[in-house]
């Protein structure tokens, strides 16, 4: 049975359970999975793995050049259900089903109690490491304000979870794009496999579709297993998180989700659902209080954080300016100030912020411009990548545009724990060409 938005946000809050999340010594921070691959000796990987089904919402075109790549090959792409054909969800689910039960019994091949060591190279040659493994959805609260293990970097809208879920709550398998920070600025938890992985068995090595780049991953041994939860462990001890942030009264977080925010809402609402319709305990003992995830450190070199800037439409840009100053003066903060370059067709100037109350000059700006736009129905707001990009678009008729400093990576954890959740379109984390492709499966059913 169909759960609404209402439903969802009240079922996930009313099973929170603060003693369970907290008593770290009884369980593993990030999990070994039984792991499904293909044999890669028949299966040509660059058929196999997509990018994932969040990116090209927009261009069909690179769907239909994926799909032609992929021709008659298994291919995850033939179990997803890539954004950009969300209005054709009633008529593809069920095939995506179908072919996840056939790729169940030909095509996937258990690798139990694993975990990858991957090596991404992205376009550019720049390698970006991570570990593929699984969390446990106890662990994880999207709401804002959250004080869970595992949280959202953004604002989660609940809108858009039922359309996933009809795609999860009947698929036998997941396969992940999501990908978890965790701050790690020493480098302890996942650099030090880069000087092991000639030890390692293969899991797989090929080049990525649509100019992806390459995969490489490495099946991490039990020893590797527990000196990453113990190095995890380390990460959030009372001194560690007072040494990063500062005091505070801050619950642990360990891992904040940078990409694929919603499919991990989405598996925590299945778990939720399931929670009702088996029990509390018949559904804890279930696969799908998992989720598989790639864990990546913040702190990688190849992870590059770019601001994504705004511009209103339909608007008197006097006007906004006016009332922007007018929001100013009621702020009665104490961080650093903060400074907005302002550009629209007949002006352009750069007004600061003395006395903010959010931690990124981009909350403070978005704070604004929701109260703004609430006032002014008409005025409509747009996210835009690239400072050429935005003084274009500002240059129009009845347009302002602003800029701002980018956040500093360093500043997610922080910012997560003092203000809850990022403002919505925040930062980008890379091109949708170095996004997770799909590569592993796992068993949720």
């Amino acid at each position: 049975m169909p759960v609404s938005v209402e439903k969802i946000a009240d079922l996930i809050y009313n099973h929170s359970n603060l003693k369970e999340r907290f008593d770290f010594a009884v369980k593993n921070y990030f999990s070994a999975a039984d792991i499904l691959l293909p044999d890669f000796k028949i299966v040509d990987g660059v058929r196999w793995a997509v990018v994932a089904c969040d990116q090209y919402t927009s261009e069909p075109q690179y769907w239909e050049g994926a799909a032609k790549a992929a021709g008659d090959s298994p291919s995850t792409l033939n179990m997803i259900l890539p954004e950009v054909y969300l209005d054709q969800t009633e008529e593809r689910v069920p095939k995506i089903n179908a072919e996840m039960e056939k790729y169940l019994k030909n095509v996937l091949i258990s690798h139990p109690d694993s975990m990858i060591f991957l090596e991404r190279t992205q376009r550019d040659g720049i390698i970006r490491r991570g570990i593929v493994g699984m969390i446990d959805l106890e662990e994880y609260d999207f709401n804002r304000g959250s004080d869970s293990l595992i949280r959202a970097t953004e604002g989660t809208v609940l809108s858009r979870i039922p359309p996933r879920v009809k795609i999860r709550r009947d698929a036998p398998i997941e396969l992940p794009h999501v990908m978890l920070l965790i701050d790690d600025p020493e480098k302890t938890v996942i650099e030090p496999l880069t000087e092991k992985k000639d030890r390692l068995d293969i899991a797989y090595d090929f080049d990525l579709m649509c100019g992806g780049g390459h995969a490489k991953g490495f099946f991490l041994p039990e020893s590797e297993q527990k000196r990453i939860n113990e190095a995890l462990s380390a990460l959030i001890t009372p001194e560690k998180m007072t040494e990063r942030y500062g005091e505070g009264d801050f619950a642990p977080l360990l891992f904040a989700v940078g990409d694929g925010n919603h499919s991990l809402a989405t598996a925590k609402a299945c778990y939720t659902e399931l929670k009702e319709k088996l029990g509390e305990e018949a559904a804890r003992g279930s696969l799908a209080r998992y989720a598989l995830c790639e864990m990546v450190n913040l702190h990688d070199d190849a992870l590059q954080f770019e601001p994504i800037y705004r511009v209103v439409f339909n608007v008197d840009p006097v006007d906004v300016v006016n009332e922007l100053r007018k929001y100013s003066e009621l702020l009665h903060g104490n961080g650093p100030s903060q400074k907005v370059q302002i550009f629209s067709e007949i002006f352009d100037s750069e007004y600061e912020f003395t006395r903010p109350e959010a931690q990124l000059t981009v909350g403070t700006l978005q704070n604004f411009l929701d109260s703004y736009t609430e006032a002014h129905p008409e005025a409509e707001v747009d996210y835009i990548h690239g400072e050429e990009s935005l003084i274009a678009l500002a240059r129009g008729e009845n347009a302002v545009g602003f800029i701002f400093s980018g956040m500093e990576k360093s500043q997610l954890f922080k910012t997560v724990l003092c203000d809850g959740a990022l403002p919505r379109k925040t930062f980008s984390m890379g091109h949708a060409h170095d996004k997770r492709y799909y590569l592993e499966c796992r068993k949720i059913k």
